[in-house]
């Protein structure tokens, strides 16, 4: 599978620090009870695994992820906190290892927008959950980004993104998708509904955070593939980042944007 942010050491990064500024954002609403089995789908550099095991201590967590390199990266972030229950293991949610029904619960962040066919993983997923069971599914939608002061170089470069992202088959948009995915997984939804982010420099700390932290290092990421494939020419490109990162520090500066989190039980 393709990756269209690449597995760099400045994507292990942002995705930390993405983590750590939306934590309470995407986190809030989702607790586990302990010696609940807990199964992370696509956990990446396991920014989300340490949150995880932090806020909801005692459970057993398994976390898999596609890539190999991620998986290492995961294993040192766990390490590194300290964290026990917590498995560790390179597999693939369309062909893996595990019984039917021996989940409790399911997390996935950010990965259904990754894959070519999501309505699939979700039903593997499905699969895994004991009856009464959960899936908590959080994902972005690119059509929500807006800012402040916005030049067309800015916008070229955004849409260059989700343009790489649509190259490979992939889901920019899928947090809009989540109700119709979870609904066509037969899952009974208890909720579905967005977790917005607005910051402006009311707020410079997390208008810092949301552009220079979170937002430019996205756009950046799919710098090759942009190039590459000729979306943005690279005059636009390079004026494009640096317009997006200098909404953090302009007096008008602001920026928007939405993710969407659902939860659906298995009846």
């Amino acid at each position: 599978m393709t990756y269209v942010h690449g597995y760099t050491e400045r994507e292990t990064q942002r995705l930390h620090e993405q983590s750590l500024i939306l934590e309470d954002l995407l986190h809030s609403g989702t607790t586990y009870s302990p010696q609940s089995a807990v199964l992370e789908v696509g956990c990446g550099v396991g920014a989300q695994t340490c949150i995880l095991a932090r806020r909801n201590p005692g459970i057993h967590l398994t976390s898999i992820d596609i890539s190999s390199e991620s998986v290492e990266k995961t294993r040192l972030a766990v390490s590194a906190h300290g964290f026990d229950g917590v498995s560790i293991q390179q597999a693939d949610i369309l062909d893996h290892p595990f019984e039917p029904e021996s989940f409790d619960h399911i997390f996935v962040c950010f990965v259904l927008e990754h894959l070519a066919d999501p309505l699939r993983a979700l039903n593997k997923m499905k699969e895994l959950l004991s009856p009464g069971g959960s899936i908590t599914v959080i994902g972005g939608d690119h059509g929500s980004g807006f800012w402040t002061p916005e030049t067309n170089a800015a916008r070229k470069a955004w849409n260059g993104l989700i343009d790489s992202q649509q190259l490979l088959g992939h889901y920019p948009y899928v947090g809009r998708r989540l109700f119709p995915l979870l609904t066509k997984s037969g899952v009974t939804i208890k909720d579905v509904s967005p977790r917005a982010i607005y910051a402006d420099q009311s707020q410079p700390i997390l208008l810092d955070g949301v552009v220079n932290h979170i937002i430019l290092p996205m756009v950046f990421s799919a710098e090759q593939q942009v190039l590459e494939n000729k979306l943005v020419d690279p005059i636009h490109w390079k004026q494009g980042l640096e317009d997006i990162g200098r909404t953090a520090s302009l007096d008008d500066g602001t920026f928007f944007y939405t993710w969407f989190k659902g939860l659906g039980i298995k009846i």
